[in-house]
């Protein structure tokens, strides 16, 4: 019965966590829909089993969860608490590790490179606490992303990115302004605009990063909104030709 009662609680306190990062849903229930939450849900089955080296079992659910959500995380990946992936379409790799509180939008892929000498290991990023990742943000080889940590929509990292910095671009670079510097415990799309601009000096550098940083906001809000109405639509009808 405790054990029960221990698990609830976890449950309904990582329910609340994604609701206080997503404004959509209008109670716990409407979160359980959510196909990060089931994709996470079969991924923590998935790695026991590839703790236990049941491989193939542990690849029969992956591919199950990835089927039915269109989230692929690899058995092997370390999830900590409270990952909240919102609309899907998301790859996460085998020595991916993510901390707890970790928000991922939508496209986002956690990859790997192969190792230059031959010999498997880290291949897959980590994640700090509270990282936020923009839709379409592309995060590859075994680097390490720090804690409360941005990365814009659309951006492309390759190299480490320091404790509370925001990155944008392709390559990914850090704006001027570090996240920790910010009043907000949360930032959507991990893409900040008006308020870290305030500090640059020449007029026109700062409306052409207020611009950019806009178009970046509307880029992945177009993304999500395109995702949703993909899964909305009904699959086409076949027609016989006689």
């Amino acid at each position: 019965m405790g054990n029960d009662s221990a698990m609830l609680v976890r449950l309904i306190a990582f329910l609340d966590s994604v609701a206080a990062r997503d404004p959509a849903p209008r109670s716990r229930c409407e979160v359980l829909l959510y196909p990060g939450v089931w994709a996470l849900a079969l991924h923590r089955v998935a790695h026991k089993l590839f703790g236990a080296q049941l491989y193939f079992l542990a690849r029969l659910i992956n591919h199950f969860a990835r089927f039915a959500t269109a989230i692929d995380i690899h058995p092997g990946a370390t999830i900590g608490r409270h990952l909240f992936i919102d609309h899907g379409f998301t790859v996460i790799g085998e020595t991916a590790q993510i901390g707890d509180n970790v928000t991922i939008y939508q496209c986002v892929t956690l990859g790997g490179t192969n190792p230059t000498d031959g010999v498997p290991g880290k291949r897959h990023p980590t994640l700090g606490d509270n990282v936020i990742i923009g839709s379409g943000a592309q995060i590859l080889g075994p680097i390490t992303v720090g804690a409360r940590a941005r990365v814009g929509a659309n951006a492309v990292v390759t190299e480490d990115v320091p404790e509370g910095a925001t990155m944008v671009g392709v390559k990914a670079r850090s704006t001027l302004v570090a996240a920790e510097t910010w009043n907000r415990d949360f930032i959507p799309y991990g893409t900040p605009c008006a308020e870290a601009v305030k500090d640059i000096a020449d007029p026109a550098m700062q409306r052409i990063a207020l611009l950019e940083c806009e178009l970046r906001v509307l880029t992945a809000r177009l993304d999500a909104l395109l995702a949703e109405r993909q899964q909305g639509e009904p699959a086409p009808r076949k027609t016989s030709v006689s």
